[in-house]
């Protein structure tokens, strides 16, 4: 019995020493393909500054639009791929934003330039100043990669070194650590000049106060106006606040607790108009059809004075059905003056509404004279010649560079696949094209 005691023993622990070597085996392997990740991530990311900078440096000393236009897209790919090779970086712990947002500023300003086209609105001078900032900053950060990717390979310094360094604040070679923060201050410094303005799309419009018409409402007023809305009890708390200084709608956010029913809702102070709210409750099984659930919520729309809409897409969620309407005003579809309704398919009430969309743009649009040069035909001529047309109608919709323009909405089908394409009514551009959502098919049911 003693030999069999001894032998189970040993047996045991041969089994714990193989099993604890193919753990630390494991976990090797698990830090070496980790490691192996994150230098792969860095030296792409050196190579791409480097390539970017060189490309913006190209650019400046271009002077034809036809080549401009590749090459300003061509920074946008790289700039976009930069910020993903930061993002596999182990920096959750090291603020590494300024840096992510310089990429994505340079990003956005060469393809806003790149599509606009060139041949008819030039590179001003200010956007060839934005150019040679672009040029310099990326060539310090170009640099300081450069200085730390040597010192990494020369001492052969480790990522996951500088993960545990970050989460202990221990004392070590902080080579990565120090030229990261370097890279972060130079970014910061650009960011921080008078480039916004460049950068952002309708700064100065989206900036300003949107007046509306009508008085401006009182705390109490607001009170009676929500217990009307929403057929509550006189008794309901209620609290309610108002916005700070600089916001671009002076709004009250209201929010109340019936006990069955969480309510929240934003009314502008001027006019009381309903810009958004939502209420929450324990939503029984679907007992009405999303037709019925979608005549409910134009009916609740058209009593909010929103009458010239039409629902242009509608999505089944469970037991709640959301539906999006636009304005349509002379057969034209306006898609950024849109409103989002949500429905309770069990009794119909309407849950939500988001009208911010809708009341920003007609309140601030004004008069816009939009050119039409081409017809409904030759839109047509100018869709992918694959795609069976099935229908088509006017629609004025946001471009990529924030601006408003009339088109021509195609909706047609390739491959069993529903698309609409947007092709702009005045120079015939193909400004959008969008796959609809097919009904996702449902598995393990037979």
């Amino acid at each position: 019995m003693r030999w069999v005691l001894y032998i189970v023993l040993i047996v045991g622990l041969i089994s714990a020493i193989v099993y604890g070597y193919q753990e630390h085996q494991e976990k090797n392997a698990i830090l070496i393909q980790a490691e192996n990740n994150y230098q792969r991530a860095f030296h792409d990311l050196t190579y791409r500054i480097d390539l970017l900078n060189d490309k913006i440096s190209t650019v400046l000393a271009m002077n034809t639009p036809e080549n401009l236009s590749p090459e300003l897209t061509e920074i946008w790919k790289i700039s976009s791929e930069a910020q993903a090779d930061v993002g596999q970086l182990p920096l959750t712990l090291m603020p590494f934003n300024k840096t992510e947002e310089f990429l994505s500023n340079i990003g956005e300003f060469s393809y806003r330039v790149a599509i606009r086209g060139l041949d008819e609105e030039p590179l001003t001078e200010e956007e060839m100043d934005l150019l040679s900032q672009l040029h310099e900053s990326s060539n310090n950060i170009r640099k300081e990669l450069r200085t730390v990717q040597h010192e990494v390979l020369d001492k052969g310094l480790r990522w996951m070194d500088v993960e545990v360094a970050l989460a202990t604040n221990e004392p070590g070679d902080n080579t990565i650590i120090d030229g990261l923060k370097t890279i972060e201050d130079n970014s910061e410094e650009f960011n921080s000049t008078d480039n916004e303005g460049v950068f952002t799309l309708n700064s100065e419009s989206k900036s300003e106060e949107i007046k509306f018409e009508g008085k401006t409402y009182n705390e109490e007023e607001v009170q009676e106006f929500i217990t009307e809305q929403f057929e509550l009890d006189g008794n309901v708390d209620m609290n309610i606040t108002g916005t700070g200084d600089g916001a671009d709608i002076p709004m009250y956010n209201v929010s109340f607790d019936t006990g069955d029913l969480h309510g929240y809702a934003e009314l502008s102070q001027q006019g009381a108009n309903m810009i958004s709210y939502m209420l929450t409750r324990e939503v029984g099984e679907a007992q009405i059809s999303l037709n019925e659930a979608m005549i409910q919520a134009e009916e609740l729309l058209n009593g909010l004075g929103y009458d010239n809409i039409e629902m242009v897409e509608s999505s089944q969620y469970e037991k709640v059905g959301v539906f999006r309407f636009v304005r349509v005003e002379d057969d034209v579809y306006y898609y950024p003056d849109s409103l989002q309704v949500k429905v309770a398919l069990d009794n119909g009430d309407i849950m939500g509404l988001t009208a911010r969309d809708y009341i920003v743009n007609t309140t601030t649009r004004g008069e816009v004279d939009f050119s039409e040069n081409i017809t409904d035909e030759e839109a047509r001529d100018l869709v992918n010649p694959n795609i069976e047309i099935m229908e088509s109608r006017k629609a004025v919709i946001e471009n990529d560079l924030g601006e408003n323009v009339l088109c021509y909405e195609l909706v047609g089908v390739l491959n069993d696949q529903t698309y609409r394409v947007y092709i702009n009514a005045d120079d015939g551009f193909e400004e959008k094209v969008e796959k609809l959502k097919q009904s996702e098919q449902l598995y393990g049911i037979n």
